[in-house]
């Protein structure tokens, strides 16, 4: 379940994997999620790290939020945001098994080419 502007509703696996590299495509919120792993930082404090406004900062946040990479909560005045360990993990089970699809087509590959030399011969 993903709260968005149109409220609460149910996102499908593929939206939730384009979401999250959706989301990791972009150097500042990849560097915002390393910042949140590290420990919990505040909206401020993270802003102070970039050559941008606190606003554009909190839009970043919004989509790792989204993407289920950070979670923000709000203590006295600041919101602090976390990152989230697990989001990190399913992306590298996501990319091992891209990775095995790869590999498995280029073996595949180079299994029809050396087919193809040894028909050659």
């Amino acid at each position: 379940m993903v709260v968005d502007r149109r409220g609460p509703r149910a996102v499908s696996e593929e939206e939730e994997v384009d979401r999250l590299f959706h989301a990791l495509a972009d150097a500042t919120r990849r560097d915002i999620v390393r910042a949140a792993l590290d420990g919990e930082q505040s909206v401020s404090a993270l802003a102070r790290r970039y050559p941008m406004s606190v606003t554009a900062v909190q839009k970043h946040v919004g989509v790792l939020e989204a993407a289920r990479l950070v979670t923000k909560h709000r203590q006295g005045r600041e919101q602090l945001v976390r990152g989230e360990l697990d989001m990190i993990r399913y992306a590298h089970i996501l990319l091992d098994q891209f990775e095995a699809i790869w590999r498995d087509r280029l073996q595949r590959f180079a299994d029809v080419l050396s087919d193809d030399e040894g028909a050659n011969e």
